[in-house]
């Protein structure tokens, strides 16, 4: 009998060529392995009207997917990092982080213009984006550019651009390499611009728990250095009480340790800011690197002890 694993997915291209990436990726580890793709569509998938700040996010992106899962339609599922919240439902556990690709914000020009940084941004320009945590870190820098809420997967954005005259839209250099367009980012952004969302650049793949017949499957496909410093973003963003739609970024990656060879920490970084961006606080640790959800703590409460709860409590009240 054929062993058969089925991957529950969004039906975006971006995706979808993400879940295939796994699928091939078992079936190269595991020769006869039968893969089959479940396309399910989520909230986030169908409410593309409302900007995501105002239909809330907890599991918006996900929920379906989970549901299928736990009534045995799929086996696990594949999901962008970035859009996991940090608690999973009962029954249900992350089994593996695969290795990051790029994993910053690219500023993807519009009107024929490409401007080879943020301060070439036209002044008073309009620029597209839905994600809060983008918003406050682009007004940060350039507060006289005017932001407005733009929905929908990479290719029904890129549209958008033109057809509503924008001069640009910001999204992760990570799909748009999985994409096979990296060029059409006219640039990135450094980190001390603007840092990436919890998890970006890698994908996190989900599955009932204690099933060992998937975890045996995927085994292969940790990555343990992005596991190390994704555990470690999402526990500042547990500990923040955060999710997608609140502007908090974070990066964690493994750093040698000054005169230890062979020796390995973890640096996290982190951003809260408000809609605006006026009101901003970054902050940064370093820790052991066996210890990644301690640095995420320790990390969250340094920023609550000087306002980041304000703030968050303000963004939340909107």
């Amino acid at each position: 009998m054929t062993d058969v694993v089925r991957i529950g997915t969004r039906g975006s291209k971006l995706a979808l060529v993400q879940s295939e990436f796994v699928r091939d990726e078992l079936q190269r580890l595991h020769p006869g392995l039968e893969v089959e793709i479940v396309v399910i569509q989520t909230k986030g998938d169908r409410m593309l009207d409302a900007p995501l700040a105002k239909i809330g996010d907890k599991g918006l992106f996900t929920k379906e997917l989970e549901t299928a899962m736990l009534e045995g339609r799929t086996d696990l599922s594949v999901h962008s990092a970035k859009d996991m919240p940090t608690t999973i439902p009962d029954g249900l556990e992350l089994v593996a982080f695969t290795a990051r690709e790029d994993v910053r914000d690219a500023f993807v020009a519009g009107g024929g213009a490409r401007p080879g940084g943020v301060a070439q941004i036209p002044e008073g320009a309009v620029v597209g984006t839905s994600s809060l945590r983008r918003r406050s870190q682009l007004l940060a820098l350039r507060p006289d550019l005017d932001l407005v809420d733009i929905r929908g997967n990479v290719q029904t954005r890129l549209r958008k651009l033109d057809e509503q005259g924008m001069a640009g839209t910001i999204l992760a250099a990570a799909g748009l390499a999985r994409l096979g367009q990296p060029e059409l980012a006219a640039f990135a952004f450094s980190f001390e611009q603007m840092l990436p969302a919890v998890g970006q650049g890698s994908l996190a793949i989900e599955a009932r728990a204690g099933d060992a017949r998937i975890r045996g499957l995927v085994v292969p496909l940790i990555h343990e250095p992005t596991s190390v410093a994704v555990e470690a973003e999402r526990a500042l963003m547990r500990a923040l009480e955060g999710g997608c739609q609140v502007p908090i970024a974070g990066h964690a990656e493994l750093t040698a340790v000054p005169g230890a060879p062979g020796a390995r920490q973890l640096r996290l970084r982190a951003y809260v800011g408000s809609l605006d961006g006026a009101d901003a606080l970054r902050g940064e640790k370093t820790g052991p690197a066996e210890a990644p959800e301690a640095l995420g703590t320790a990390l969250a409460d340094e920023l609550l002890g000087r306002g980041a709860g304000r703030i968050l409590a303000e963004v939340r009240g909107r």
